[in-house]
């Protein structure tokens, strides 16, 4: 229910599934390659997202050759290239498109064996919430947008969009993950929301430990919060609980539309700790952010409690 990508039966190895997806955005940088890089890291974070491998990409490029050179494609192009080949991805091919407004994604092919695929409906109740980078690329990108990121800002936001989810995947492998997420456009609760009605489950957030790229809680104090993060606070609104004092720029935070964000693991308690620990020996910014709640008498499935007694 609500995957991030389609599984299906492939041949006459019942084992063993092809993963397909799509993604494409609109501009967050200004640099051709980079947003070739990010949208990549973007199409591709689906497939990890249910514990598989990317093997296959086509390029889904629209662009205005009316009023930019080719050369702009070009390095769109040879951006996302570098990431699928990190990936291990093949760039078989693609299709391109004539807009008014650049816009550049992937169709992705991959594979996964089924008795490893995360889902969100396989989540359980104890296990605890990993997050696997730091939140914040809406309300960055929209300062890009209007000239107010700092040059630290957006190499921070650059480096986390452009980095694959491939090595959070890899270390949630080792230990008892059983369902995930990659958080993207709906934000860190509109995701979670997400594996939640597959489940049957509720959770609770601590709300202090959620990782921020560096600006992003002055900014959204500073009420620089873009439409499409208000729009995912208002939608997830009726699940959402509070228990201790609310920081309304953390509440926003945990809303804030991602580009290319981390992976959100549902692993068992006891594997939590280790596998944060790992996660952060691989360069990410890993977090333990709550745990999943079995549904009883006045806590309804889908229920968030947003917890702001301290971490």
């Amino acid at each position: 229910m609500a995957d991030d990508a389609a599984v299906v039966r492939f041949g006459d190895d019942e084992s063993c599934g092809l993963v397909l997806t799509t993604d494409v955005i609109t501009p967050i940088v200004d640099d051709a390659a980079t947003f070739g890089a990010i949208a990549a890291c973007n199409a591709l974070s689906d497939v990890y997202a249910m514990g598989g491998t990317p093997r296959y990409v086509l390029n889904l490029a629209f662009f205005p050759d009316d009023a930019l050179p080719l050369s702009v494609l070009r390095e769109i192009l040879c951006g996302a290239a570098e990431i699928c080949a990190q990936a291990g991805a093949l760039v078989v091919g693609g299709h391109t498109v004539r807009d008014a407004e650049p816009k550049f994604g992937l169709a992705v092919t991959g594979e996964v064996q089924r008795a490893q695929m995360w889902s969100n409906t396989g989540a359980r109740a104890g296990q605890a919430l990993v997050l696997t980078k730091a939140l914040g690329t809406g309300v960055i990108g929209s300062a890009i947008r209007a000239g107010s990121a700092s040059a630290e800002e957006i190499d921070a936001a650059v480096a986390s969009m452009t980095t694959l989810n491939r090595g959070a995947m890899v270390c949630a492998r080792r230990v008892r993950v059983s369902s995930a997420t990659d958080v993207t456009g709906f934000g860190l609760l509109g995701h979670l929301r997400n594996i939640l009605r597959g489940s049957a489950l509720a959770a609770r957030l601590r709300m202090e430990s959620l990782p921020a790229l560096p600006g992003v809680l002055a900014k959204i104090r500073a009420d620089k919060v873009p439409g499409g993060t208000r729009a995912n606070l208002r939608f997830v609104s009726r699940w959402l609980a509070y228990e201790g004092a609310e920081d309304p720029a953390r509440t926003l935070l945990a809303a804030d539309a991602q580009t290319s964000g981390g992976l959100l693991l549902c692993v068992d308690a006891e594997d939590a700790d280790a596998l944060v620990g790992e996660l952060i020996g691989a360069g990410l910014p890993a977090r333990r952010i709550g745990e999943l709640l079995a549904p009883s008498e006045g806590l309804a499935a889908q229920t968030m409690i947003l917890d702001y007694g301290g971490s």
